[in-house]
């Protein structure tokens, strides 16, 4: 490191702005998880076991209206970034769509975390899921990969997803692995989550033994809590039995304790799902009962992960001046995959047989056929949580993981979008456990970075027109909320699409197949302060302000690439 003294500013609690020697400057970590709801963990009103997430919540801040972008591509994207996700080329997930917008991987017009931080002298650290590259393969170029963007230290997957246990594209550094040939880790029993963390602490216990006090900048991107629901059989036990009373009670009874902890305002009524049908009426119980089993296994082994993790920042002596970051990249998941079916056998391919794999085997497939050691993968209505099961929770529990908002990931509807977000950082924020109502999106955290690090985002780099960065920092609410912010927020995937500012929201799902071009009558308008849970339409009493906020969406679609649309 470079021992000349450098001077950033620096906004801390209480509005004062201050110059810190480059050693001060505080490291970020910024944790992300994946397909869970807004009420999933235990400081948002979750039923789930989340101690250390919400120890972190305790000491720090939560906001209670974050957003992401209703999808894993896209929000990751725009959160490493600091642009909309069109703006990134990521209007969708990995294929290219013949667009800008749509063009399945970050571009060369943004710079990420790394790329900005990096500069600015902080080591900048990826461990878990990328998911913004096109080639996911071994064979193929990696420009778009985490050590070509920014990162000098990444382990994790380059894919979406797979299994937990033996996932696809898991990579250390540039290399391609394997849990059995991992050149640095090879514990007795593999679990992603797990590796995550292990890797996680590594990487900081190497930090602090090579660099000292050189600041740093992680990113730690769990798979937690995307299907496939696999947990090991250990961590189940703590909840054997707790959801056999059925979604509908459980979902009643957080809204409850939503309303009655203050996390939610009692006008806002409990949406309803008509296509859910009732706990009474499903005939087989133990087997809904056991997805969510492992579900909250999942999200607890995670959180644990997660205190790992600050335990190791505490032994390093770097707590107080690390700015920990945590928040979700869509609501809770609604896909089936293949609940519906009985129980079936993953095909194998033609010309493969299921045995065991070889070390060096590498694993390619998001749903394998045959796990590591050699036994079949099996999905539909199978007793889930080993790693030869591969299935999802499905639509009836992500609505109790929403709880209270309507529509679940893929849609801009607040089940959707909405996200908790907890930062805390002990040496720069005097409140302690208070909540902020203001507003904010994914790319106000690489706002927020750039004014903790004292890095700018480039107008260039690599040659290259970068996009200013359209985040707003949230460093000045670390001191007091802005609740009555009136900046305009903006959404679309798939088609659907929304639009918010104060205490308006004007927001459209999307049909199958439907045409992306929609009448002004198709969309819908809610009071975010009266009726945040969506149940009550005011499009047909104040059409002046549909008809604006529509016009500011389509300057937004225009600007940000989100047209033209998609040839496919």
């Amino acid at each position: 490191m470079n021992s000349k003294t450098i001077l950033f500013p620096l906004l801390l609690a209480g509005g004062c702005s201050v110059a810190v020697a480059q050693s001060q400057r505080p490291n970020i970590l910024v944790i992300l998880t994946d397909d869970m709801g807004y009420s999933d963990i235990g400081c948002y009103g979750g039923i789930i076991e989340t101690p250390h997430l919400d120890s972190l919540a305790a000491t720090g801040l939560q906001y209670m209206q974050f957003y992401n972008t209703a999808r894993s591509c896209p929000s990751r994207a725009s959160l490493l970034t600091g642009l909309h996700p069109h703006q990134a080329g990521m209007g969708h997930m990995t294929d290219d769509r013949g667009e800008d917008g749509y063009r399945g991987e970050i571009n060369n017009h943004c710079v990420t975390f790394g790329e900005a931080l990096q500069p600015a002298g902080y080591e900048t650290y990826a461990v878990g899921k990328w998911h913004v590259a096109l080639n996911k393969g071994v064979e193929g170029p990696k420009y778009n990969w985490p050590m070509q963007r920014g990162f000098q230290h990444f382990y994790g997957t380059i894919q979406g997803g797979g299994s937990y246990f033996d996932p696809a594209s898991l990579c250390r550094g540039n290399d391609f692995i394997t849990p059995e040939n991992d050149p640095e880790y090879r514990p007795e029993k593999f679990y992603y989550t797990n590796a995550i963390g292990d890797n996680a602490c590594a990487f900081l216990k190497q930090h602090k033994e090579k660099m000292g006090d050189k600041p740093f900048f992680m990113y730690v991107a769990f798979t937690a809590a995307h299907w496939p629901m696999q947990v090991p059989e250990e961590e189940l036990a703590r909840y054997r039995g707790k959801f056999d009373e059925g979604w509908d009670v459980i979902r009643q009874r957080k809204y409850e304790e939503m309303v009655r902890r203050g996390i939610i305002r009692p006008e806002w009524a409990l949406s309803e799902d008509p296509s859910v049908k009732p706990w009474e009426e499903v005939k087989n119980k133990p087997f809904e009962a056991r997805c969510m089993e492992v579900y909250a296994a999942i999200v607890s082994t995670m959180d644990r992960n997660v205190g790992r993790i600050v335990n190791q920042l505490r032994e390093n002596g770097q707590l107080d001046n690390t700015v920990i970051i945590y928040l979700q990249d869509n609501g809770g998941c609604a896909e089936p995959m293949s609940r519906s079916k009985a129980a079936f056998q993953v095909k194998v391919p033609e010309g493969e047989r299921v045995a065991p794999m070889a070390p060096d085997e590498l694993q390619t497939q998001l749903i394998p056929y045959r796990t590591r050691d050699g036994r079949p993968m099996w999905q539909g209505e199978v007793m889930p949580g080993g790693a030869d099961t591969y299935v999802a929770y499905g639509k009836p529990w992500a609505w109790v993981s929403n709880t209270p908002f309507r529509e679940y990931k893929h849609w801009v509807h607040e089940g959707g979008i909405s996200t908790p977000l907890i930062i805390n950082w002990p040496a720069g924020i005097v409140a302690r456990g208070e909540k902020r109502e203001c507003p904010g999106q994914l790319m106000d955290i690489m706002a927020t970075c750039l004014e903790l690090s004292g890095a700018e985002y480039p107008e260039t780099y690599n040659g290259n027109t970068i996009y200013p960065c359209e985040g707003r920092s949230l460093m000045p609410t670390f001191a007091a909320d802005d609740p009555d912010s009136e900046r305009y927020l903006y959404w679309e995937h798939e088609g659907n699409r929304a639009i918010r500012s104060g205490r308006w929201k004007l927001v459209y799902k999307a049909a199958p197949n439907a045409s992306r071009d929609i009448p002004l009558s198709a969309w819908e308008l809610y009071d975010m302060k009266t009726d945040r849970t969506e149940t009550k339409n005011l499009a047909a009493q104040y059409p002046e302000r549909v008809a604006q906020m529509a016009a500011k969406w389509e300057e937004f679609a225009q600007r940000c690439h989100v047209k033209p649309w998609p040839k496919k």
